[in-house]
């Protein structure tokens, strides 16, 4: 497969792309910035990706979910996951769970390199944070609202810090979805790579003067 990763082998050299063969990652959520991973990540050589999502596509969906079409309407969010990374790069073994996460977590036994939080609820992403702990596996945390983002490299810090109550949830765009998605992904493949990440530090990311302005928070461990 030189020729299908031919950019990226130039990027990082065969011997780092043939490693990624033997990553298994977790994405939970194949909404919004699930969709994003399954572009971003499903043809970047990983071996196994695990994708977690009980839910199916509503019209409503589909403007920033950009995985699905209007056919797909009705159709669970994880099996089209699966068929079109999988009809992307034949290399990768796509693994779904159409259930619950507090269910998946009862019934996994498989260790993982990285997970994705590509969730829409602080419950959903608390659970993420000690199934994280538990198994001592890095997670990356990623939300979007209006045209703002956070994004962070979870190792040793707690999730804790950015618990709040009475967040209302506001309008959302694509173009947002997909860059909070991408500079996630960013982080994972790079960590998968072997290659330096800024650990434990959120980044909050806003475009929303149409000039992106990035800030970052140092997350005290526990």
């Amino acid at each position: 497969m030189s020729n299908y990763f031919h950019r990226q082998i130039q990027l990082w050299g065969e011997q780092t792309q043939n490693s990624l063969k033997h990553k298994k990652i977790l994405i939970i959520g194949s909404g919004g910035l699930g969709s994003s991973f399954a572009y971003a990540l499903g043809a970047s050589g990983i071996g196994e990706i695990q994708v977690v999502d009980f839910d199916t596509v509503s019209l409503h969906n589909i403007h920033r979910q950009i995985l699905f079409t209007l056919n797909d309407e009705g159709k669970f969010k994880a099996d089209i996951f699966k068929s079109v990374v999988q009809s992307r790069y034949d290399g990768v073994e796509v693994i779904t769970h159409k259930m619950k996460f507090s269910e998946f977590v009862s019934k996994n036994s498989t260790k993982f390199d990285l997970i994705f939080d590509a969730t829409d609820n602080l419950e959903t992403r608390s659970c993420i944070d000690k199934f994280a702990k538990n198994t001592n596996t890095p997670w990356i945390y990623a939300s979007t609202q209006a045209f703002h983002s956070q994004v962070c490299f979870f190792d040793k810090a707690s999730f804790k810090p950015l618990l709040k109550d009475g967040i209302n949830p506001e309008g959302l765009a694509a173009p947002i979805v997909m860059f909070a998605a991408s500079f996630s992904a960013n982080l994972g493949l790079r960590y998968l790579a072997n290659l330096d990440v800024k650990k434990d530090t959120l980044y909050y990311l806003d475009i929303s003067s149409g000039e992106l302005k990035v800030s970052k928070f140092s997350l005290q461990k526990p």
